[in-house]
């Protein structure tokens, strides 16, 4: 899952990358409102952590620009204004969820997956596709009853490919929701992950699980819920 961080408090925004990378989140930072209003309107981010108090523009106007325009991922306000008032304002202006600073880095972490969690319509912490179980939370990957092992970014593909199951994600997709913004996109290192991720299913399964589907994309096999 790819998230941005919009906090001018470098250090705080710093400290929150440096925690959710350490569960497997992929997170961009933008230090000003304007900067982040514009990566978040170019870049389908799966979370937004969103902080009101910026210096060039406020955070509820970036939440209203975003939603006027037509950008309906997650956004959860991080903020230390903390009245009825302002949660109610950001709540009604479309954000998913508010947190008060200072805040508890399990609650923020937990309250990410579950605005997640139902941006994809999914009510289970565990996404289960047929004997196939994917646990965000823990970041495991099951067959049956055997974990399969993969790395973070094998696992963060696959959860994307979970998440959107039964559809065809494109390379791009899948480059936009688990890379950050400095992946090179002439690099090889998606192919790698691919077929890394592929023969990995199939050592746990005995089936080709990872579908490539030619001048489309890839996705989890159709009939995996038979």
């Amino acid at each position: 899952m790819r998230i941005l961080i919009i906090e001018d408090d470098k250090q705080l925004a710093n400290e929150m990358k440096t925690g959710l990378e350490r569960q497997g989140f992929t997170v961009d930072i933008a230090n000003t409102g304007l900067d982040g209003e514009e990566k978040a309107y170019v870049t389908d981010y799966d979370t937004i952590l969103l902080d009101l108090n910026l210096p060039d523009k406020d955070g509820l106007a970036i939440l209203s620009f975003l939603r006027s325009n037509g950008r309906n991922m997650p956004v959860l306000i991080v903020s230390a204004r903390d009245t009825v008032r302002e949660r109610s304002t950001g709540l009604d202006l479309g954000a998913d969820d508010y947190i008060v600073k200072p805040f508890d880095f399990v609650e923020l972490t937990s309250r990410i997956r579950a605005v997640v969690r139902r941006f994809y319509g999914r009510t289970n912490p565990t996404i289960i596709i047929g004997s196939l179980s994917i646990n965000p939370a823990i970041q495991t990957a099951v067959w049956g009853k055997e974990a399969i092992p993969l790395s973070s970014k094998e696992f963060d593909i696959l959860l994307y490919l979970g998440e959107r199951h039964p559809e065809i994600v494109s390379s791009e997709d899948i480059i936009e929701h688990t890379y950050n913004e400095d992946f090179d996109l002439f690099s090889s290192v998606l192919r790698v992950h691919i077929s890394n991720l592929r023969k990995k299913l199939q050592a746990a399964s005995g089936q080709n699980l990872l579908i490539t589907i030619k001048g489309k994309g890839y996705c989890l096999w159709s009939n995996l819920e038979k």
